[in-house]
């Protein structure tokens, strides 16, 4: 009973820092920045934003994100669909939209240079290619479903509030019982790790961001040449973001549930693999950030359903010691905390497809293999990555 009781107490000094840690960052939420609504645009504001979306095989995925852009109004200015030498017939679906909206045009990027990743590569070509008189550079998946007003929004909130990029959140479509269980599992890491939507970011290299829907002033992106910053970053989303904020630029992540929908992956085994293999952000972080991160989240996320079941066995069993009854008050409070953000992220969730939602309630008993993702993706670089093959070095 000795040795339990001091291995109670070891675990307990380990994880109340990070419990500390962990409240400071939700207990920002209520100061976090509203989400953000529909807007109607103003004349001011007409030909302000090139898009640029980059593709690689998206035919059965992208109609829904260009019918959304076309439902966008003056202040668009064009849409490049920047294709990577589609074999599914991607193309020919962006030239039939310009044939019924001249804002699309679809340009085929050159081949891609050996340190660069595909998406960034793309994502510069199409900013290269944009009209230098457009003032806003709008990234966008294909794989989004842009909302009525969103390019509208984004700019007033830029623009009132004096923002240089802005990113937004989705709201995600989820369908099968499994993937319910284990993307909110895997979105809670980022919410454990940065704070809710809108926060404000602790220093840049905090900063948080999401290239499904990236705004960029154009000067701002001059300044950065571009996406060869994030050249060879498998999440340049949040590497061009923490280096537009050491460069003292104004940047925000907020909540765009309301402007924006998206279908990332179909099923659970395709969100493990393709999402997990970025969401230790190791491209944009420190290799002490990265690992400390990973620590963090083991004590707070990883462990607690693991020790609140063992310090129960051990009351069960008569080992009522203070150590291990505070190690079982501690995480137990962790497990309701996370039942409770349930609640809080449901409205980052469209229900409408959903088959099996209740298994999203559920999601916390998922904690614990989220943890392991961001271990496996922390300790190796990706070889593959949308029907691309990388090296090693």
């Amino acid at each position: 009973m000795a040795w339990v009781s001091g291995l109670a107490l070891l675990l307990l000094a380990t994880q109340l820092p990070a419990v500390a840690i962990l409240l400071a960052r939700l207990l920002q939420a209520p100061r976090r920045h509203p989400p953000l609504q529909p807007l109607q645009p103003v004349p001011d504001w007409l030909g302000k934003v090139s898009v640029v979306v980059p593709t690689l095989n998206e035919a059965a995925r992208i109609a829904p994100c260009l019918l959304g852009l076309g439902q966008q109004s003056y202040e668009l200015r064009e849409v490049i669909v920047v294709d990577s030498r589609s074999q599914d017939g991607t193309p020919a679906l962006v030239e039939a939209a310009g044939k019924r909206d001249p804002r699309f045009r679809v340009i085929t990027d050159d081949p891609l240079p050996p340190d660069w990743i595909g998406r960034p590569w793309a994502l510069h070509s199409g900013f290269l290619q944009s009209s230098q008189q457009s003032d806003w550079i709008l990234g966008v998946d294909a794989d989004t479903q842009p909302q009525p007003g969103l390019i509208a929004s984004l700019i007033a909130t830029a623009e009132q509030q004096g923002y240089d990029l802005i990113s937004l959140s989705p709201q995600f479509i989820l369908k099968a019982l499994g993937e319910f269980w284990l993307q909110p599992a895997l979105l809670m890491t980022l919410v454990y790790r940065f704070g809710a939507t809108g926060s404000a970011a602790d220093g840049a290299e905090r900063v948080m961001a999401n290239g499904q829907c990236f705004l960029c002033r154009r000067s701002l992106m001059v300044q950065l040449a571009g996406y060869s910053s994030a050249r060879s970053s498998f999440c340049d989303d949040v590497t061009l973001a923490r280096n537009a904020a050491q460069l003292g630029a104004k940047v925000g992540f907020l909540d765009g549930a309301k402007l924006l929908k998206v279908r990332m992956y179909e099923g659970a085994l395709e969100t493990w693999h393709e999402w997990g293999r970025s969401l230790d952000l190791k491209d944009a972080a420190s290799v002490q950030q990265k690992w400390g991160d990973l620590a963090f989240l083991i004590a707070v996320q990883g462990l607690p359903l693991l020790l609140t079941l063992l310090s129960a066995i051990c009351l069960i069993l008569g080992w009522a010691t203070l150590p291990i009854q505070l190690l079982l008050g501690l995480n137990l409070g962790l497990l309701l905390i996370r039942f409770a953000l349930c609640w809080a992220i449901a409205p980052s969730y469209d229900f409408s497809q959903a088959k099996a939602s209740w298994s999203f309630w559920l999601s916390p008993l998922a904690d614990p293999l989220a943890v392991y993702r961001i271990w496996l993706s922390s300790s190796r670089r990706p070889t593959q990555w949308r029907g691309r093959e990388y090296g090693q070095n």
